[in-house]
């Protein structure tokens, strides 16, 4: 199992729109995937721009692509300024 970290800018103007269409989308994974998500944002606007984080915690092999489909299904594209970058981490082995 491993840890996934997705991030992305989003015009501020657009994360009104946005909000519901990210919560829907997580609302999907937790109950048809049965796996925890937790939103998260910089605190800070930067030109225009807010920096969103998707944290998706002990997902399995195989996960990454069934969170691309439903993030094609929920429709966020439009609202991106950028790519969607993720990345994995694991849990370093006790000593």
């Amino acid at each position: 199992m491993v840890d996934l970290y997705v991030y992305y800018k989003v015009r501020s103007i657009d994360a009104a729109r946005l909000a519901p269409l990210v919560h829907a989308m997580a609302r999907r994974l937790e109950q048809d995937a049965g796996v925890r998500v937790a939103l998260k944002r910089r605190p800070e606007d930067k030109d225009g721009l807010q920096t969103w984080m998707e944290v998706y915690p002990g997902v399995t092999e195989g996960f990454e692509a069934v969170l691309a489909q439903v993030v094609d299904d929920a429709g966020i594209s439009p609202y991106l300024a950028g790519p969607r970058r993720l990345e994995i981490f694991t849990d370093l082995p006790c000593a």
